[in-house]
């Protein structure tokens, strides 16, 4: 397998040397930032990135203080148990996006955040928790646990919430095929592990954590 010193020798070079891809790159909460976060904001991430999922992210964005007060600031215990009331009534709510699946995903993940919050203090620890090594298995656990955040649903949602998170972008994907880690895009139990292996290696060998990874594969080849 390729060396991450030779993937980030590229990235810099298309960038503009070591010091311009340096200052691209972002650096994520520490454990205990992570760990702290409240799990409100938790279920407003979540919903936030389901519902930029197929849509336009600046409406989204431009109308997120309507979500936040339609969903009365994301009160995980609040949206435990959605009623066909609640449901008819945030269809209705001036701007929102009425799109009932997606509606109704904050009710499985306020469940969600709540068992992990019960489990192990709080949302923020369980997530910040896993290891480097265990990655792609906190995807498939976003994916299997919470409800529509499958895919770079939850991974985007982890890196919002400064988690350290690599992003299978169409461009790290891209890169991924290039350094012959996978063909097309990881779907199989064979290629995330495959994914997983890379990135546990490259973490070993370069030291860099998942974030700035996923953006140097990135870079270097877009």
């Amino acid at each position: 397998m390729i060396r991450f010193a030779e993937i980030e020798a590229r990235a810099a070079e298309r960038k503009g040397g070591a010091e311009a891809l340096e200052a691209l790159l972002i650096t994520p909460k520490s454990m205990d930032e992570i760990a702290a976060i409240p799990e409100d904001r938790w279920l407003s991430q979540f919903t936030r990135c389901i519902f930029e999922a197929g849509f336009n992210w600046d409406l989204i964005e431009k109308r997120w203080p309507q979500f936040e007060d339609a969903f009365d600031g994301f009160d995980v215990t609040r949206w435990l148990f959605m009623s066909d009331e609640d449901l008819s009534a945030l269809m209705k709510a001036p701007g929102l996006v009425a799109n009932a699946m997606k509606i109704r995903s904050v009710a499985g993940n306020a469940q969600y955040l709540s068992d992990v919050a019960t489990s192990h203090g709080s949302a923020g620890a369980y997530f910040a928790s896993w290891p480097v090594d265990r990655y792609m298995e906190l995807c498939g656990e976003l994916k299997n646990r919470g409800s529509r955040l499958g895919g770079a649903t939850g991974q985007r949602a982890l890196r919002r919430m400064g988690r350290d998170a690599l992003l299978l972008s169409p461009s790290v994907i891209k890169a991924l095929n290039h350094w012959a880690v996978v063909s097309g895009e990881p779907t199989s139990k064979k290629d995330i592990a495959a994914v997983q292996s890379a990135i546990s290696a490259w973490h070993e060998d370069g030291g860099r954590g998942l974030t700035q990874m996923s953006q140097i594969l990135a870079y270097c080849v877009d």
